[in-house]
């Protein structure tokens, strides 16, 4: 039938494209589809009269999809990310006119956004980069949305996200405006690295109460299933226990044995992790679930291994604990929670560096509110971090929120117990126990740093701070050399120079055999630009 204008189209018709348009139809906003593969527009609409003869029109060439959209025209892309993403905006925006806007919905790295968001701009054109969790239950039904970029073409739509979004009720639709640029595609990127945690953290604990406590899949369902009443209550923990019951269809036994042990990836994860590197962010507990993945992937390296160490008399288990079940499940149960505070602590304080550097002023607290519906790692414990967040904005770190506070100090003797349990046996905890050494890093108001930075100064002349000056004095390089020997060394000697005027340097004695002089400016070295220029004599060795 000839279709009226529509309030929205999208384009790219995977499994999530239907899905969202099904969704946005179904709320009573009529919408336009199209793709490439035509047989997908056919199957959306198709599937729009079996799921209640849903408002949806399908077009087979870009011209007649975009102008079926009433202007200004609002079109939502569902694409794979990366180059398919321009290929998709050159071909609509041929008939798009200025005031127009295109909506990325798929996972994109936040710097592609920005720049097309530019190059968009210099057309007329608006974008947004929106990240969609939920996977395909949460595009049908109600996802968590993650808009960011420009506020009027937010607003351009604003309506229909309102309704399509999970609704919560006593927090409302979970979507808001996130920030400017790339914000939405970063917030949704660190989203899905704290999903890696998760994941791991549970897998963490699944090993434990499996292979230490010898707990079978029924009673494995029956724990993660009572877990799910009470603070551990997630989309995570739930589908876990549907999992452990899940009977395998094609032989005996359950089906969780029989799949591979090596876990697949899309890149988000890597992305977050690479970030906190760049920001100076620290995020171990995400970052080892990272590693935890690649190792599953060397699964006949692994394989082998197994065979040379079982050939030395090292088992998988290395022993049989005996161990109380019951206490053994509620010591995981707070190991778990107690990890998991720590893994959300890094993706928001990722978040807000990232935030910062960008200048978003992205909200926290809301952004735990759009996380508590729809997405992957909904939970009712993102309620007890958005009043954190709440109660005080500038928290430093989730750590120190004073109920977070208490409920680790409540849970880190159980949380060591599982750790020593695991190491015992010789079952790795890698998200566990590196959350673990997050938390009893970030508590302690000494670290051993001190010697780092001494040996830093000692080899390289980096220079330190004292504990009894002020810290904005940084002190010159004052620890020995190392004495002469067949190890390389760096000898560094300065002179101040006045601005206005030459110095020679002091006089210099080679003390080893193959010692080279070279003269340096040393400004990025020592940034003390209201001090005089010093000059630098510096002898390196061969490997420097």
């Amino acid at each position: 039938m000839a279709a009226p204008p529509t309030r929205i189209g999208l384009a790219g018709l995977a499994v999530m494209g239907q899905n969202l348009a099904l969704n946005i139809a179904e709320k009573g906003f009529p919408i336009s589809v199209y793709n490439r593969t035509t047989s997908k527009v056919d199957e959306t609409v198709e599937r729009a009269k079996k799921e209640g003869d849903l408002p949806v029109f399908g077009f087979h060439d870009p011209e007649s999809f975009v102008n079926s959209v009433q202007k200004p025209r609002v079109i939502i892309m569902l694409v794979k990310a990366g180059a398919p993403v321009d290929q998709t905006i050159k071909t609509l925006s041929a008939y798009m006119e200025k005031g127009d806007c295109i909506i990325d919905g798929g996972n994109e790295w936040y710097e592609n956004t920005e720049r097309r968001e530019k190059a968009m701009a210099e057309l007329g054109l608006l974008y947004l980069g929106m990240g969609v969790s939920g996977g395909e239950e949460g595009a049908r039904h109600g996802p968590s949305l993650m808009p960011g970029g420009s506020f009027e073409a937010y607003k351009n739509i604003e309506d229909i996200l309102i309704k399509v979004a999970a609704q919560v009720p006593d927090s409302g639709p979970c979507v808001t405006y996130i920030g400017e640029g790339g914000s939405g595609n970063f917030v949704k990127m660190v989203h899905n690295g704290i999903e890696y945690g998760d994941m791991q953290l549970i897998a963490e604990a699944y090993d434990v109460l499996k292979s230490v406590g010898k707990l079978s899949n029924e009673e494995l369902k029956n724990v993660f299933t009572e877990w799910n009443k009470g603070e551990l209550l997630s989309f995570l923990i739930e589908i876990t226990a549907d999992i452990f019951g899940i009977k395998d269809n094609k032989g005996d036994g359950h089906l969780v044995d029989k799949v591979l042990d090596k876990t697949g990836m899309k890149g988000t994860g890597k992305w977050t992790v690479q970030q906190a590197a760049d920001l100076s962010v620290a995020a171990p507990t995400i970052a080892s679930s990272l590693d935890s993945r690649f190792l599953s992937g060397l699964k006949e390296e692994r394989v082998e291994a197994a065979k040379v160490f079982q050939s030395g008399g090292l088992g998988e288990i290395l022993t049989d604990q005996v161990v109380g079940k019951e206490k053994l499940i509620n010591d995981v149960k707070q190991a778990l929670y107690a990890s998991k505070i720590c893994s959300y602590a890094q993706g928001m304080n990722l978040i807000r560096a990232k935030s910062i550097e960008k200048g978003w002023d992205l909200k926290l607290g809301e952004l735990a509110r759009i996380w508590k519906g729809g997405c992957i790692i909904r939970a009712v414990f993102l309620d007890r971090i958005k009043k954190a967040y709440d109660r005080n904005p500038d928290l430093a770190n989730l750590l120190v929120d004073p109920e977070f506070a208490k409920e680790i100090i409540d849970r880190q003797s159980a949380w060591r117990r599982v750790i020593c349990v695991a190491i015992n046996s010789g079952i790795s905890t890698p998200g566990m126990s590196i959350s673990l050494a997050y938390f009893d890093t970030y508590r302690r108001a000494r670290l051993p740093a001190n010697l780092v930075q001494a040996q830093r100064d000692y080899f390289g002349a980096h220079t330190y701070e004292r504990t009894d000056m002020p810290a904005s004095e940084a002190m010159e390089s004052s620890l020995s050399p190392p004495a002469l020997s067949s190890s390389p060394r760096v000898v560094i000697r300065t002179a101040l120079a006045s601005k206005n005027s030459s110095s020679s340097l002091p006089s210099t004695s080679s003390s080893c055999i193959g010692e080279y002089i070279y003269i340096v400016h040393p400004d990025s070295l020592l940034p003390h630009p209201s001090e005089p220029n010093p000059s630098m004599e510096v002898s390196i060795t061969s490997d420097e």
